[in-house]
Order: C-alpha cells, then sequence, then structure tokens
C-alpha cells in the first residue's frame, strides 16, 4: 500500500511538472508570436510608410507642373531653331502665368531640344504643332496643368501665335505640346474653353512656311504629319 501511495504521488508529480513546463513553453509560444506579429505588423507599416514617402515626397514622386511665379509676370524673349530656319520669339509671363512658367522649366531643361513637330494643318485651321518628345501627339512631360489662360474671346488666333495643345474639352490636359500659327486661323472654343497663348513669333514667318508648310502633309491631306521633317534644334530664353 504504501510503494501504491508513492508510486501515486512521483506520477502526481511528473504530471504537475509536466503541466508546469507546458504552461511555460505556450506561454513563451503566445509571447514570442505576439512579438512576431507586432514586428511583422510594424516592417509592414514602416515599409508602407517608406512606400509613400518615396512616391509623394521622394525621388519617386510624379512630377508636376512648375508653379507659376517661375514666369516672373514678365516677357521672355529667345528663338527656336528649325535647321537653317529661326523663328524669334516672345512669351507672355503675365497673361500665361503657368503655361509660360512650363514652357520657360522644359526650355530650361533643353526638353524641346532635337523634337519634331507631328502634325502639319491647313485650311480654317493653320498651324503646326509641336513639343512631343515621342512625336506622335501623345507625349508630355510626365504632368499635365491647367486651367485655360489668355484665350482670345473672339477665337481667332493670328499668324505669329504661339499657344498651348491640349485635349478637347479638357482645360487640365496641358503639357508640352504648342503650336505655331502660321496664318489667321479661327479655333472654336469648346467646354473648356479657348487655347492658351503664350506668346508670339515676332520674325516673319516666310522662310518657315516655304521650307516646311508648303510641301504639305505625308499622305496629302490637311491634317498629318509634315511631309518635310520640322525638328527643332534648340529653344533659347532670356
Amino acid at each position: 500500500m504504501v510503494n501504491a501511495d508513492k508510486a501515486r504521488r512521483a506520477q502526481l508529480r511528473q504530471f504537475q511538472a509536466r503541466q508546469t513546463l507546458h504552461t511555460r513553453v505556450a506561454g513563451r509560444l503566445r509571447r514570442d508570436q505576439f512579438l512576431w506579429t507586432g514586428s511583422a505588423i510594424i516592417a509592414v507599416l514602416l515599409a508602407s510608410l517608406g512606400l509613400w514617402a518615396y512616391s509623394t515626397i521622394g525621388p519617386g514622386a510624379p512630377p508636376s507642373a512648375p508653379e507659376a511665379s517661375l514666369s516672373e509676370n514678365r516677357e521672355w524673349t529667345g528663338e527656336i531653331t528649325f535647321g537653317d530656319q529661326t523663328l524669334d520669339i516672345a512669351l507672355d509671363g503675365q497673361a500665361a502665368p503657368q503655361a509660360v512658367a512650363t514652357v520657360v522649366s522644359l526650355i530650361g531643361e533643353g526638353f524641346y531640344d532635337a523634337t519634331s513637330c507631328h502634325r502639319l494643318t491647313s485650311g480654317d485651321l493653320n498651324v503646326v504643332q509641336c513639343g512631343d518628345p515621342l512625336g506622335f501627339g501623345f507625349g508630355g512631360p510626365g504632368y499635365t496643368f491647367g486651367p485655360v489662360e489668355n484665350a482670345p474671346s473672339d477665337d481667332v488666333y493670328p499668324a505669329g501665335t504661339l499657344a498651348m495643345a491640349r485635349a478637347a474639352d479638357n482645360g487640365e490636359s496641358m503639357g508640352s505640346q504648342f503650336f505655331i500659327v502660321y496664318e489667321d486661323s479661327t479655333i472654336p472654343s469648346d467646354s473648356a474653353g479657348g487655347y492658351t497663348i503664350i506668346g508670339r513669333v515676332t520674325s516673319p514667318l516666310d522662310g518657315f512656311v516655304e521650307e516646311f508648310v508648303t510641301p504639305g502633309t505625308v499622305d496629302g491631306s490637311q491634317d498629318g504629319q509634315p511631309l518635310t521633317d520640322i525638328v527643332i534644334d534648340s529653344i533659347t530664353i532670356r
């Protein structure tokens, strides 16, 4: 009987010891799991914060249009060079501060250098459209801006006008593309208004028209790719 009691007490102690060990192990596992979970949550939060910072205020942030103040509310003068043809230009930073600030900034970056003018129109609309780095009419600086500034109330754009191109009915879609009006044109306004006039060509257009406009378009239409390549070598501004 005595031996049996000792055996039962020994079994009980072993059981209690195992229970104590199990409780400690379980507690340690719960603590480790809590720490692991907390560490994972913190790591995810830090990664998310880092990604947010990179994509919003860091080098991964999408580009945006320069501040309108860059136009300095003044007239800028310069030249656009197309091979042996040079057009003197003046940009009106007071009348169209946001658009002029954007163009001045892009010129300073050399954005327009070696880009082609992809569109030539004739008839009621007489323009050469330039400023697309892709050369197809779909490219830009990676951002858009608006609204429309300094559009004529009568929809008339005299020869020599420099104006910003944009998507139809979208005044916030301006980027880098602009057009040169080589002959007086009436361009009807749409729901977004007219087209932002940024300045004018101050030198004669005769040589430019003879070399690039007179040959027409590749397919002979009134709106298409110029038959003669029109490439901007450089734009200078001061």
